[in-house]
């Protein structure tokens, strides 16, 4: 029983370890490119404004909903999610379908490397 439990969360290590190297692997100057799609509603600047979308600055660690004189969707307040690399992931992946009835109508980003070269960038241009 305890060689199975020390099993367990040895493969569950190794999946986070793998899946942060694919994150480490981003190219920042590359996902400021991939940004482009987000400038149109998004802001990055410290005291930056929000737009259609909340300004991204502090985005690493804030709880989704939490951005200050922006208006969240019940759904959006109500995931209560933290962001990191992982969770921003898995939400520009497919917006929709990682918070059903949030109001981002960007359908999402599905190649890979773009995301971590935009979450590479987000890191950078967000602290």
């Amino acid at each position: 029983m305890i060689l199975r439990n020390v099993l367990g969360m040895s493969a569950a290590a190794l999946i986070v370890i793998a899946s942060s190297a694919a994150f480490a692997d981003g190219d920042a100057k590359k996902g400021a490119k991939v940004f482009k799609k987000c400038k149109a509603c998004h802001t990055v600047d410290a005291g930056g404004k929000n737009k259609v979308g909340p300004n991204m600055h502090g985005l690493f660690g804030r709880t989704s909903g939490t951005t200050e004189g922006f208006k969240y969707s019940d759904a959006m307040k109500a995931a209560a999610i933290v962001w990191d690399e992982t969770t921003i992931n898995d939400y520009i992946k497919d917006p929709k379908g990682y918070i059903p009835k949030n109001k981002m109508a960007f359908k999402g980003i599905k190649k890979d490397k773009h995301r971590a070269n935009l979450i590479a960038y987000l890191k950078e241009a967000t602290q």
